[in-house]
This record gives C-alpha cells, structure tokens and sequence, in this order.
C-alpha cells in the first residue's frame, strides 16, 4: 500500500497562524475623535418629594381590570388581538428574527455537497496529447466543501450579539405599543362615558330650565313678574340645547376615535390566533394552544356599549422609581437595547481591522469514467488556510467605525432623553392627579352644599315659606354643580390612565434573549 503525504503540513499551519497573530499586533485601531457619551443614571431618578399620592404602587399587568368594567375589558381585549400597531410591531419582531438567524449562520461552520457532470472534448494540438487529446470525456464529480471561520477577534460573536440586541429592542417596543394602545382605549372609552353622563344631566338640566320658563310665565301673567325674566330663561334654554348638540358632536367624535383604534370594522377569522411574533401574546386572551373563538366585529362591540357610571379614583404612585422604572417602561428597554447593539457593532467593527483567518477543505470523488467514479483513486481531497488582512483598506475601516460610534452616541442621547422624558412624564402625571385630588375634593364640597341648599328650599316650598321658582333655581345650581362633578372626574380619569402609561402600563422586563 503506498502512503500518501498530508496536503497541509502541521509546520505550514503553525506558520500560517503565528504570521496572522503578529499581523495582528501590527493592526491599529483609531482613537475616537471625541469622548463616548455617558448614560444617564436610572439608580437616581426619582420624583420630587411633595409628589405623593394615597396609594403606593405600580400598575398591574392588566391594570384595566381594577375599573371593574366589562366593556372596557372586552374593548382593549379586542385591540390587542387585532391593532393594525401591534401588527406592524410583530412584522419587525419576525424581522428582527430573520436577520439574527441570517447573522448566526454566517458564522461557524458551513458545509455543501456539490455534484456535477460536464462533457468535453479536449484540443488535439493542446496540452494533452493523444489519446487525449482529440477526444471526447465525460467528467463526474461529488464533493463535499466545508469552511470554518474561527472567529479568533470576536467579529461573529459581536455581530451575532448585535443582531440579539436589535432584537430586544423590537420585542420592548412591541410592548410599548400594547401599552399605549391601552392606555388609548382607556382614555378614549372613558371620555365616551363621560360625555354620556354628562349629556344625561344636560338633559336634566334642560328640562329644570323649561320649567323657569313655565314658571316664569306663570309669574308674568299673574303680574308677579317681568318680561325680561322670560327672556334671560330662553336665552339660558338656548345656551343649554347648544351645549347638548357640541357634547353631541364630542361623543360622535369619540366613538370614531375608539372605532379606529378598535382597528376598523372588520372581525378576525374565527381561527385566528392571539399569538404574535416573537413570543409576544396579547394580555387577556385565550391560551395559544385552544381554539380561538369567535370574535365580535369593531361595530358590534361599539354599538353593545351602555352607558356606565364612572368609576372612583384607583390611583397609585411608588415610593421611589429607580432601577424600577427602567424594568417597568418598555421604552427605555428598548432605548436601552439599541445601545447595547451599537456598543457590539463597534466591537465588530474594530475587529474588522485584524486579520481573517478561515479554513477551507474539500473531500469528493473525480473521474472521467462515470464506471470508476466510485473506485478509491478518483478520490480527492484539499485543506488549506486562508488568512487576509485589510492592509490597504484602513481608511474605509476606519470610517465605519466612525460611523458605528456615531451611532453608539446617537443612541446614548436617545436613551438618556428617554430617561429623562419618562422621570418627567411621571412627575408631570402624577402631580396632575394630586392637584385633581384637592379640586376633587372642593369640587365635592360645592356639590354637597348644593343638594343641601336644595332639599332646604324644598322643605320650605312645603312649608309656604319658599316660591318654585326659588326650588327650580336650587335644582339648576345641584344639576349644574353635578356637571361640574362629572367632567372633573372625567379629567381625573384621563390623568389617571396617563399616570398609568407613565408608569409602565404594568410592563416588567421579562427574559430577554443574551449570547455569552
């Protein structure tokens, strides 16, 4: 049997790696032209301290379900299974996904098979002579190719890592947008029901002013009063139908807002999945695994709708925010994400400066008689390093990782805005509830001494100590104070949602996805 000599000597490879390691050293990498910027401290933020309210706390998960309404819970349930935004959101989650898979298969290993056959006739006057020459030959060939990067500067890790990172940062700002969308609905639904209440005692109030004007009639034609009274009541009268018809037009017009973000007219299929990409589900629906059941389309559920009483103040602020906030509002884990994959891109990009170093091998069978394709001679076999070095390619590296570290730096701007937008926006909301309180709480106050005042001039109309007309007014001052009531508590509802989405909407980062 005769011995064959290997195609690569172990001295070759050695040589090979110890050039590439000392072309390496050799690499230079540029300065930064200025300074990083610095992230901003989370650990410090925190709100000032006459910011406090009754409850302590963050929202829950499903943070809606403290209202005890059904039909806000069937309404943001709806959203969530089928909002043209979240929609969007799992499209870039499925996106980001593909390109951490396309990122993880550059790297590594890869291996073909390739198979091929080609006839031929070779020159009778070439390089090979007869028989050879002036011959016709068919050639087989199977061969398996193989290449492995061996990553030696981090170049594939950081690129994967990078990849990871934008990754997080989709599945953050997927549950961003479940929490506006939220927040949206809740906000919207209860203007809706506010502006019905509100038109309900409009339409009490209505009514006590045609009956001043009855009165007054009365009054008039008994010589006990004057024309003018009259008139002040009508205009009055006008004044109160040309609210009813712009309270009207409000509720109109926010039915339109919830029908849009309901996400139109449309019903999903009866088997449409609640799952969305990347792991995400919608809070509040069906399992993934059971069988979706039916769903009510965008008109139905808003031509369902009742008018409900508002609900009492539910409203909490935490003792402090801290790390907290950065686990709680998705924005700032998405902001904080989209660092981490610029920090990675840089560190790919400085080890785009240091030598590539791969090995190649091929392993198959060549023959040019398809009978001896298969015979132990027509093997072949070839391994060999391949090494490069951006020697002349300094000034296009150098500037991508210029580029990179703008990014890097865009991002920290970005992330540190978003710190302070989000300190900010819970300061802002919840001193707009602790003032919404104190008014509340007057408000309270005028309310009660009216309905006092009024069950005082009703006992003294039975009493004949009193006229209607003194009872009708006391009516139109409670009816008028309650309004007051009722828009106020709408106000209040609205600062509240919003504390809520300051606050995170009941996000808690979860497990995200890390390469060590």
């Amino acid at each position: 049997m005769r011995t064959s000599t290997p195609l690569l000597p172990p001295s070759a490879l050695a040589s090979a790696l110890a050039c590439a390691f000392a072309l390496a050293g050799c690499a230079h990498v540029p300065a930064e032209r200025t300074a990083p910027l610095a992230q901003r401290d989370v650990p410090a933020a925190t709100v000032a301290a006459d910011i406090k309210l009754a409850r302590d706390g963050w929202p829950e998960a499903r943070w809606w379900e403290v209202y005890h309404d059904a039909q806000l819970d069937r309404l943001i349930s709806a959203a969530l299974a089928a909002s043209p935004d979240l929609d969007a959101a799992a499209a870039h989650i499925s996106a980001a996904h593909s390109s951490l898979d396309r990122t993880r298969a550059a790297a590594g290993l890869e291996a073909g098979v390739y198979g091929g056959m080609n006839r031929q006739r070779y020159s009778g006057t070439g390089l090979f002579p007869a028989p050879i020459g002036g011959s016709y030959f068919t050639e087989e060939t199977v061969r398996v190719d193989a290449r492995y990067n061996f990553d030696w500067w981090g170049r594939n890790k950081a690129q994967v890592a990078a990849a990871a990172g934008e990754l997080n940062a989709h599945r953050a700002g997927y549950a961003q947008a479940e929490r506006a969308l939220s927040a949206a609905i809740a906000q919207s639904y209860f203007r809706l029901q506010g502006g019905w209440a509100r038109r309900a005692n409009l339409e009490q109030l209505i009514a006590a002013q045609q009956a001043v004007i009855a009165d007054a009639a009365k009054r008039i034609a008994r010589g006990l009063g004057v024309q003018d009274e009259a008139r002040q009541a009508g205009a009055e009268l006008s004044q109160l139908r040309q609210q009813l018809a712009q309270l009207d037009g409000d509720n109109l017009r926010e039915r339109e807002a919830l029908r849009a973000l309901l996400g139109g007219d449309n019903a999903p299929n009866a088997g449409q999945s609640d799952a969305h990409a990347g792991g995400t589900r919608a809070p509040g629906t069906a399992d993934a695994a059971a069988p979706a059941a039916p769903r009510a389309s965008t008109a139905q559920l808003l031509a369902a709708l009742q008018q409900r009483a508002l609900p009492e103040g539910l409203h909490a602020l935490p003792s402090r925010l801290g790390m907290e906030l950065l686990a709680r509002r998705p924005d700032l884990q998405a902001a904080r994400w989209r660092v981490e994959a610029a920090l990675s891109r840089i560190d790919a990009a400085k080890a785009a400066f240091y030598p590539d170093i791969n090995i190649s091998a091929a392993a198959g069978l060549n023959s040019i008689s398809l009978e001896r394709l298969l015979e132990a001679p027509s093997r072949t076999l070839f391994v060999g390093p391949t090494i490069t070095l951006p020697l002349f390619d300094s000034k296009r590296l150098a500037a991508q990782l210029e580029g990179t570290r703008s990014e890097r730096n865009a991002l920290v701007a970005e992330y540190n805005r978003a710190v302070v937008a989000a300190v900010r926006d819970v300061a802002q909301d919840a001193a707009a509830v602790q003032a919404l309180e104190a008014e509340t709480s007057e408000q309270a106050a005028a309310s009660t001494a009216a309905q006092a005042l009024l069950r005082s001039a009703q006992a003294r109309l039975q009493g004949g100590l009193a006229t209607r007309h003194a009872v009708l007014n006391a009516q139109l001052n409670a009816l008028r104070q309650q309004d007051a009531a009722l828009h106020l508590r709408q106000i209040q509802l609205q600062a509240e949602v919003a504390l809520i989405h300051s606050l995170g909407g009941g996000y808690r980062a979860g497990t995200a996805l890390t390469l060590n």
